[in-house]
């Protein structure tokens, strides 16, 4: 007799699902701050000038919005953005919601595919455990439901990891009358990696990693040179990307050196690694990223082939960006699903003993399942209800209504001044915060003070600090205001000092 009837398991991985969705549409008008906001806002500002091109390219109000679109380097196709925007279209407005509301389906999606490549690697005992870390972990639901191309990937990611499967599953045992499904696999699996890496490029290195594995566990090294579907994969994932990439070679080259070439030599270092780890099990969990590990080790051939190619392509993404591995969470959205995919193996095995115990202690085991589910649900809830960022249009607005408009505004302020350019319609020069200058010296590009002042003020009329506190974390940019210009305007909010007339001393 199986633990679990077919039925049962069904309804409780659409329970899960619905649960997940819930709770990622929570809070759901509130402003989209409560995770990177720098990525968020950028996001809303490309939608925003999408959706006003769409609408009336000529006028004035629109006119300003596609300018500060078109102001950002283009890191990846504006497939969210364009999205989001026909949609403000068909809604008759902007409504920022809209755009969490895409990411949380897309991740409910990934969790859909999931749960089917678990149950059927493994079973359904694990599949659901292994669905419920993926769905309820508090990280994982913060960044599921940001306005930002990742959650899309992720989805992406998981889907071509089934289809691969499904492909290796074919291939390991290749008859005539499976050929025709075998192709199909091949191109699905190729199409779906193709989505995932042009959404975002650097889930080549995951979806790349799944596929090699997959490959050489299904065909060997020597006949998969000569597998003609090999190949069709391996154009239909890279060629999309690779020929939107290639009419960006100056970016692409700009990006290789600044974030991996100028910061390799910290994988010399044995702290850079300390540090990743500790950055993962803050997000994770110590003992999940255990049990995971774990779990590959006992998994069945495929489905551990497969996870030695999603663990290795992550390995090899985080060597790639060392920098990001230890201070940006959201790089670390797309090991969520192989964490989950992991968990599966060991929670099956764990899951099927209990359903053996007697009754007592299979219903102690359920409630100790709906605690550990519950309590980190209950914890998103309460953080989303602690952080309310309804006031931040105003406070930014009243910020620029107290600007001056005769001349250039140079700025210490959050997020790049993507909230001034936001909730303001005002855009500005930005002087870095303290966290820049610290990556420039780690670059080893660190500026002599005087000569990059000097150099950033240039033709500049006003320097704005907002909030004030953001210049306590620069002794030398405070000396050199306070000392050498005036400060014309102030409040709690903001601080704006003259550079058009330097104080006389």
């Amino acid at each position: 007799m199986k633990p679990f009837s077919s039925r049962l398991s069904w309804l409780l991985a659409l329970a899960l699902l619905v649960f997940g969705l819930g709770l990622r549409l929570y809070d759901l008008t509130d402003q989209p701050l409560d995770f990177h906001p720098t990525r968020q806002l950028r996001g809303a500002i490309i939608a925003r000038g999408i959706y006003y091109q769409m609408l009336s390219p000529a006028e004035t109000e629109a006119s300003r919005a596609v300018a500060f679109w078109r102001s950002f380097e283009e890191f990846e196709p504006p497939i969210l953005e364009t999205l989001v925007a026909g949609v403000y279209v068909l809604a008759g407005g902007e409504h920022l919601w809209i755009a969490r509301i895409f990411s949380s389906l897309f991740w409910i999606v990934g969790g859909m595919a999931l749960y089917l490549l678990a149950r059927r690697s493994v079973g359904a005992e694990g599949a659901l455990v292994g669905l419920a870390y993926y769905l309820i972990l508090p990280f994982a639901v913060y960044a599921s439901r940001s306005f930002q191309p990742d959650p899309a990937m992720t989805m992406w990611i998981v889907l071509t990891a089934g289809a691969l499967f499904r492909w290796a599953e074919l291939a390991s045992q290749p008859s005539s009358s499976q050929a025709a499904q075998q192709w199909r696999w091949a191109v699905l699996a190729g199409s779906l990696g193709s989505l995932a890496i042009l959404t975002k490029v650097v889930a080549v290195f995951i979806v790349g990693g799944a596929a090699m594995a997959l490959v050489i566990h299904a065909l060997g090294l020597k006949r998969l040179w000569r597998n003609p579907q090999v190949w069709v994969m391996a154009v239909l994932m890279i060629a999309p990307t690779a020929i939107y990439y290639l009419t960006r070679q100056e970016r692409a080259s700009q990006y290789v050196s600044s974030w991996t070439l100028s910061l390799s030599y910290l994988l010399l270092q044995p702290a850079f690694y300390v540090r990743w780890l500790s950055f993962l099990q803050s997000l994770m969990g110590f003992t999940a990223l255990v049990l995971a590990l774990t779990g590959v080790l006992i998994a069945p051939a495929l489905l551990r082939a497969l996870l030695l190619g999603l663990w290795g392509g992550y390995a090899a993404y985080g060597l790639f960006l060392p920098y990001q591995m230890y201070t940006h969470n959201y790089y670390h959205i797309q090991l969520v699903p192989i964490i989950s995919l992991s968990l599966v193996p060991v929670a099956h095995l764990i899951v099927r003993q209990l359903t053996q115990q007697p009754r007592f202690w299979r219903m102690a085991f359920t409630v100790v399942a709906l605690a550990a589910i519950a309590f980190p649900a209950w914890t998103v809830r309460s953080e989303l209800i602690s952080r309310d960022f309804r006031d931040e249009p105003a406070y930014w607005q009243a910020i620029v209504a107290n600007l001056p408009a005769d001349g250039k505004i140079i700025a210490l302020t959050k997020d790049y001044g993507y909230r001034l350019m936001y909730y303001g319609w005002r855009q500005v020069a930005i002087w870095p915060i303290s966290g820049e200058r610290e990556l420039a010296r780690l670059r080893g590009n660190e500026k002599e003070f005087e000569t990059f002042f000097a150099k950033r003020i240039e033709g500049k009329s006003y320097f704005l600090i907002a909030p004030p506190r953001l210049l306590d974390d620069q002794p030398d940019l405070k000396q050199a205001l306070q000392q050498r210009y005036p400060l014309i305007a102030q409040s709690s909010d903001f601080l704006l000092f003259d550079l058009a007339h330097p104080s006389k001393r």
